[in-house]
């Protein structure tokens, strides 16, 4: 789950020559089921591979031809009942019967070896205190809390923040193998295209949790 603290779209675009991970995820595309044009921040991208497999391209940068799906299993179940994938294919391709599952994996690794490059890269402040002293200085680009954390403390840690998305998709045990420790509630990751990646597949991944 992505919340944010206002109903501000969490990414924004700047034209300029070398688009950022935020510019990318405005470029937008047209779902195959919907039939809705939508940020490639708010969508999965398919291709078939080279043994007519469905594979989802949860980077966007694998080889072939692109099918885009907005990220809800709803859209995913509706794309299989149609048989969409072979349709714009036009030739018939096989499903993972885990595919859903893959995507949801495949997310949860991606937000997480972002947090750790992030921390290796010196982004990332975790714990209570070292989390206010950095929301203070106004240079964080999103905050992850667990998902088994307090409510009652994330009120206390978000308290007058404004316009700051709250990642709450990884568990306090998951955040805390990151940081080497047993476990980590709250997080803060400093503007940049890290915190944007993490912020994209985490909105994506909403659309495939209960």
């Amino acid at each position: 789950m992505i919340q944010k603290t206002s109903l501000n779209s969490v990414l924004t675009t700047v034209q300029c020559n070398n688009p950022s991970h935020d510019e990318e995820g405005k470029q937008q595309r047209c779902c195959l089921v919907t039939r809705e044009k939508l940020n490639k921040s708010e969508m999965i991208r398919f291709v078939i591979s080279p043994e007519d497999m469905v594979v989802p391209d949860l980077s966007g940068r694998l080889p072939g031809r692109g099918m885009w799906l907005k990220a809800n299993e709803n859209v995913l179940n509706t794309a299989l009942q149609r048989r969409i994938f072979s349709r714009a294919s036009q030739r018939q391709v096989r499903i993972p019967e885990d595919l859903s599952i893959m995507i949801k994996i495949g997310l949860r690794r991606r937000i997480i070896e972002a947090l750790g490059l992030a921390r290796r890269a010196g982004q990332v402040t975790y714990g209570f205190v070292k989390v206010r002293e950095k929301l203070a200085k106004n240079r964080v680009g999103a905050i992850l809390q667990a998902v088994d954390g307090s409510d009652e403390e994330r009120k206390r840690l978000l308290s007058g923040v404004k316009d700051l998305p709250i990642v709450i998709i990884l568990s306090a045990k998951e955040l805390g193998k990151v940081f080497g420790r047993e476990h980590v509630v709250h997080v803060a990751i400093e503007a940049g295209s890290l915190a944007s990646r993490i912020r994209w597949d985490s909105n994506r991944l909403t659309g495939f949790l209960d």
